[in-house]
């Protein structure tokens, strides 16, 4: 019984040991997706405000990412006034471009990235397409939203799959999570609002191992599907009723393939 309870000691102790030498570092971020914004409508300002108290009381939350679609028409005073409803958000936030958000006769992006550098100065991108880093994971957005023929289907274009391909290759050994707007895994087959060429992107994400999530919006439905070793996230709109966001956590460590857990929370509004 003795030899028993020494080897079940020993076992922990080593998984102990192995696990505190792995360093095991934790990613929390809350994706908000299809917004959907329109300056002056109060019932949504109102959400909004709500949602802002709501994501304040997550603990150990790290970011906050709007994938897209955050305002319902490419107008600067739309983007202006969702801009000053999530000042109050105490993380920092990052944004993707969705199909109504930009247009190259009212609101390109460029002016896009202008307008919310102008609100937070710190804001780190300078392009549609950037990267950045949390505690071990390398997070990665990509642009497949059209400006000059606005439209729902998603177009990635060849030198923005050019950069993921570099961005991949240069961090194999980084776990990396992709937030779009354009999900390049349906989750749901429609023509109205599939992706362009998808397969070349596909096939860019498949030469890699250090991906393990892909996260995006856009179909306004909630849908996980693993397709080979990547997670890909769908999440729901939260301008429709019920007003849903997805709790996204990843655990990485040294030793140890990175697990991801996702929750999508109904906005207590």
């Amino acid at each position: 019984m003795r030899k028993f309870l020494s080897l079940i000691l020993l076992i922990s102790s080593l998984f102990c040991s192995q696990f505190v030498e792995a360093k095991v570092e934790g990613v929390k971020f809350v994706q908000v997706s299809d917004v959907h914004y329109v300056a002056g409508h109060e019932s949504l300002e109102q959400d909004l405000q709500s949602f802002v108290k709501e994501v304040n009381a997550i603990k150990d939350l790290d970011f906050v990412v709007f994938t897209g679609d955050n305002i319902d028409s490419p107008d600067a005073k739309n983007l202006h006034s969702l801009l000053k409803q999530l000042k109050g958000i105490d993380v920092p936030c990052y944004f993707v471009i969705g199909n109504h958000d930009v247009a190259t006769s009212s609101l390109n992006k460029d002016k896009y990235l202008d307008i919310i550098r102008s609100h937070n100065w710190f804001y780190p991108a300078w392009k549609t397409n950037f990267k950045f880093r949390k505690n071990g994971i390398l997070f990665v957005v990509v642009d497949g939203a059209k400006q000059i023929i606005p439209g729902p289907n998603g177009y990635y274009k060849k030198d923005t799959l050019e950069w993921l391909d570099k961005v991949l290759a240069k961090n194999t050994k980084t776990p990396v999570v992709i937030l779009q707007h354009f999900p390049v895994v349906e989750p749901k087959k429609t023509r109205s609002h599939s992706t362009y060429k998808v397969e070349d992107y596909l096939a860019i994400i498949d030469k890699y191992d250090n991906v393990i999530a892909v996260v995006s919006g856009h179909y306004h439905m909630n849908k996980e599907i693993m397709r080979n070793g990547v997670y890909h996230v769908s999440t729901p709109a939260f301008a429709e009723e019920p007003h849903y966001y997805k709790l996204i956590e990843i655990v990485n460590s040294k030793n140890f393939l990175p697990m991801i857990f996702t929750q999508l929370r109904e906005a207590d509004l």
